[in-house]
């Protein structure tokens, strides 16, 4: 079982020339669908508002397979994000936080797993960046996370890098883009970055580039990964669905605990990128089911 522990808010998209859509999304959240679609066992484990967006949110997760048992519902407005598209359909984002359901969760939640993901606001927004913390700290399987920097939300970037660096020191598996690694560790390449995550606790990090692939780093080597070629209608949701594309892949390929096998490694982080590439020939975070990529 994968559990699935972030917010899930609502996106407002909006085009260049001003047209508004309305999508399900939160980093966690969008990887909890793209593990459900893909076949996985997954379960969400964040909160979800009573509100009507909120009822769309789950609604959405039980359609996609996801287990949403504990995800504790709140009596707050769903947390909102606009995303506003360029010309070239990459997304920056604005979020609507304050006393919404993402941030709500207060208490460590007794569950069990194979894996533990998390990331995204998971890491910023409080309560939930503190319980998240806890969770990474006590999980006795597998943790991978997806740091997915939203510098607009940090409110204190010395705090926020901290718990960073304390999530990062109990996780297995880091994905990082080189946007993230530009805000943790500014001025430096990011291949060298990445390499320096390896001596925080991590034992495998993944570095993703966009449309120049990916690398996957171990403290015994390292693989590139090219992307996927695809004709871009919009990058939203891109990142987590490769990171749950990787996830799907690697635990149904062998030891989860076998972090120096390259080859599986680099298998799953190709997966991870068909899965990203298909996502982002679409408009928003639309991940594919298993028959549209194998």
């Amino acid at each position: 079982m994968i559990v699935v522990v972030g917010e899930a808010l609502i996106d407002l998209v909006i085009s260049p020339t001003g047209e508004v859509e309305t999508s399900r999304g939160g980093a966690p959240y969008n990887t909890a669908r793209g593990c459900g679609r893909l076949g996985a066992a997954v379960m969400f484990a964040g909160p979800l508002s009573t509100d009507r967006f909120g009822s769309m949110l789950r609604a959405q997760l039980e359609d996609d397979s996801v287990d949403v048992a504990h995800a504790p519902l709140v009596d707050r407005p769903t947390t909102l994000a606009a995303a506003e598209l360029d010309d070239g359909g990459a997304a920056s984002y604005r979020f609507y936080i304050s006393d919404t359901s993402a941030p709500s969760l207060d208490a460590v939640p007794d569950l069990s797993g194979d894996v533990l993901f998390t990331g995204g606001l998971g890491l910023v927004l409080e309560p939930l960046a503190d319980t998240v913390a806890s969770m990474v700290e006590q999980w006795d399987g597998v943790v991978m996370v997806d740091v997915n920097c939203r510098p607009l939300v940090v409110p204190d970037r010395d705090r926020y890098v901290d718990r960073v660096r304390r999530v990062l020191a109990g996780a297995d598996v880091v994905k990082v883009s080189d946007d993230d690694l530009d805000y943790l560790v500014p001025g430096a390449a990011p291949l060298d970055a990445a390499r320096g995550l390896l001596g925080r606790g991590p034992k495998v990090v993944l570095l993703t580039a966009g449309a120049q692939g990916a690398h996957v780093l171990t403290s015994s080597g390292e693989r590139a990964v090219p992307a996927e070629r695809v004709d871009v209608v919009d990058t939203v949701g891109a990142g987590d669905s490769f990171g749950a594309g990787f996830l799907v892949r690697w635990t149904e390929s062998g030891d989860l605990r076998a972090f120096d096998d390259l080859d599986r490694l680099a298998d799953a982080a190709s997966f991870g990128a068909r899965v990203a590439a298909i996502v982002c020939g679409r408009r928003g975070a639309d991940p594919p089911r298993r028959h549209e990529v194998d």
